[in-house]
């Protein structure tokens, strides 16, 4: 039964790591297309111009070029993310970089208006922004995930060697 369990637990395991790794590039990949759409531009405007850190965008482009250099970032990172089986160290910087990402999009929580509930206080957050927002928590568990697993890996992979060499 005791190992059952742990073939069980092991799989788990397994297939969990993989849903982690590629749901966030999954997410980074899709969400970042989505920000070529104006609909997207708009939607995330709120959060954006009441930023400290992100409505200094707006003061250099529009706000559809500015969802779309996001976008271009996000599909990066996810780029990056996914390249972990032949390329670690890159990965791992893919991941660090959501990490900062979702750094951002969490201090949201602090600056955009209509986050709690209308009548509520907190923790009720409202849907819409924050529960939107408050979804980043995950993002940037799976980011510090991701990065601590391909730094690892970076260090212990083999080296490589060139074709021919005799070590």
């Amino acid at each position: 039964m005791e190992t059952t369990a742990n073939t069980t637990g092991f799989k788990l395991k397994n297939i969990g790591e993989i849903i982690i790794r590629y749901g966030l590039v999954i997410i980074l990949l899709w969400v970042g297309a989505l920000k070529f759409t104006t609909y997207e531009a708009e939607g995330i405007k709120p959060l954006v111009e009441n930023s400290g850190l992100m409505s200094w965008g707006y003061d250099l482009m529009s706000v559809q070029a500015f969802s779309m250099l996001i976008g271009v970032i996000e599909i990066i990172l996810g780029i990056m993310i996914a390249t972990r089986y032949f390329a670690p160290k890159i990965s791992a910087i893919g991941s660090i970089g959501t990490i900062i990402m979702a750094l951002i999009t969490l201090s949201f929580l602090l600056t955009t208006p209509g986050m709690v509930q209308k009548g509520y206080s907190f923790p009720s957050l409202s849907p819409m922004p924050g529960q939107f927002v408050a979804k980043d928590l995950l993002l940037l568990g799976a980011a510090c995930w991701t990065a601590g697993e391909a730094l690892i890996a970076s260090k212990y992979a083999p080296p490589k060697t060139a074709k021919g060499s005799n070590s």
